[in-house]
């Protein structure tokens, strides 16, 4: 197949965004898309497997690819559940990746079982979530553009033109869905500080877990106002398990469902089961005039007539803290996408979870939160700094062991 030229402007370059976090995905029903072309092999010269296109890239080095690519994969994702955003992932039979494009809607054009292939000329591979020392570990390898704002290795593609300069399409009428890979123990789970997806064809692929108990433990970041800088510790709170964690101990903080909505998260929130958790980030946290930490229910105000609850720093406590360093006023409530966690052995697995997904908002069954009942997940299993993250694309893809 000939080469198509893209030629790519430097305004056009500004308009290349990147975010990791869930956001609202549309999920309803486009009208008939217009007939396009499909391609198979014959259109294309050699297909280059995805774990050697992964091997390419070295840890913190994003890598523009000028050699004529191109992977080949089956679409194992949907956003139309709303758990994916802005991107899908494609699994060859060495292994899978996430293909950036930054739009919503995708399950219109990429379905599941669909034959994708991508053009890798010009498009840059990329690492997100990898963090050194210790405590952190391998994240995920992706396929987009490069990041004007240096802030990711990589960014969306958005523009149509380049979108479809990149991307062909495969025969919608000739689905082939995936078979998952099934990990029934510990010991066939990757790890996580030396495995990526080109020495793993486990990571980025489909599989299903089984047998996963309940670990009676969250993680959720809330930010305190989605409109101010999200990057402040003053605007960050983790829900979340201390350092010095003690097992079996439940750090769930009252959290039942898969995720949240805004309505959800104001349930809780008025429930008063965070109250105890500090506004922090990385080691910093806000000081109240008597030198203890600020926390959730700092915030919290009851009206001593009505009962009414709002969660707004009174106007002198506001002042002393505002008098030396930032802090939010109130709290702004938005939909946040939660981890909950399992355990197969003793290995911890996030199943992440966005509260605009469909059905981020549906309690997990009583009895795998009570650990009588055990779960089969079938999804994407990926890596967040060394942890195993796995991403889900409905609630049909949770099979209750009772």
């Amino acid at each position: 197949m000939k080469r198509i030229i893209t030629i790519i402007a430097s305004a056009l370059a500004l308009l290349l965004t990147s975010c990791e976090e869930f956001q609202p995905v549309f999920t309803g029903e486009y009208n008939a898309p217009a007939a396009y072309i499909t391609y198979d092999d014959s259109d294309f010269g050699k297909i280059t497997p995805i774990k050697e296109l992964v091997a390419m890239y070295k840890t913190g080095q994003p890598k523009v690819i000028e050699e004529n690519i191109v992977i080949k994969g089956v679409v194992t994702t949907t956003d139309q559940p709303g758990n994916f955003y802005k991107s899908f992932y494609i699994q060859d039979e060495t292994g899978g990746i996430e293909i950036k494009v930054g739009k919503n809607g995708l399950y219109n054009d990429y379905k599941l079982g669909q034959t994708i292939y991508v053009d890798c000329y010009d498009l840059t591979i990329g690492m997100y979530g990898y963090k050194s020392g210790n405590y952190g570990g391998m994240g995920m390898t992706q396929i987009g553009f490069s990041d004007p704002t240096g802030q990711y290795e990589t960014a969306y593609m958005e523009i149509p033109l380049l979108i479809d300069a990149h991307i062909f399409r495969g025969d919608p009428n000739n689905l082939s869905p995936v078979e998952p890979k099934v990990i029934s123990s510990e010991s066939g789970l990757p790890n996580g500080k030396t495995a990526t997806q080109a020495n793993n064809s486990l990571i980025g692929s489909y599989v299903t877990l089984k047998g996963l108990k309940y670990g009676k433990e969250v993680f959720c970041l809330l930010y305190l106002n989605s409109n101010m800088d999200k990057k402040q510790y003053w605007n960050r709170a983790f829900i979340s398990s201390p350092t010095n964690k003690v097992s079996g101990q439940d750090y769930t903080y009252g959290i039942t469902s898969w995720a949240m909505s805004k309505e959800k998260m104001t349930d809780y929130l008025y429930s008063g089961v965070w109250d105890s958790c500090e506004i922090a980030s990385g080691g910093s946290t806000v000081s109240k005039p008597d030198g203890s930490n600020l926390t959730i229910g700092d915030y919290r105000q009851v009206d001593e007539f009505t009962g009414d609850i709002k969660y707004e720093l009174t106007d002198e406590l506001y002042e002393s803290i505002s008098a030396t360093s930032n802090v939010v006023r109130s709290v702004e409530r938005a939909a946040y996408s939660v981890s909950q966690y399992f355990l197969m052995g003793s290995t911890e697995i996030q199943i992440r979870t966005s509260g605009f997904s469909k059905f981020g908002d549906t309690d997990i069954d009583p009895a795998v939160l009570d650990g009588t009942a055990t779960i089969d997940a079938t999804g994407i299993l990926t890596l967040y700094e060394g942890s195993i993250q796995f991403i889900i694309n409905s609630l049909d893809d949770i099979k209750v062991n009772k």
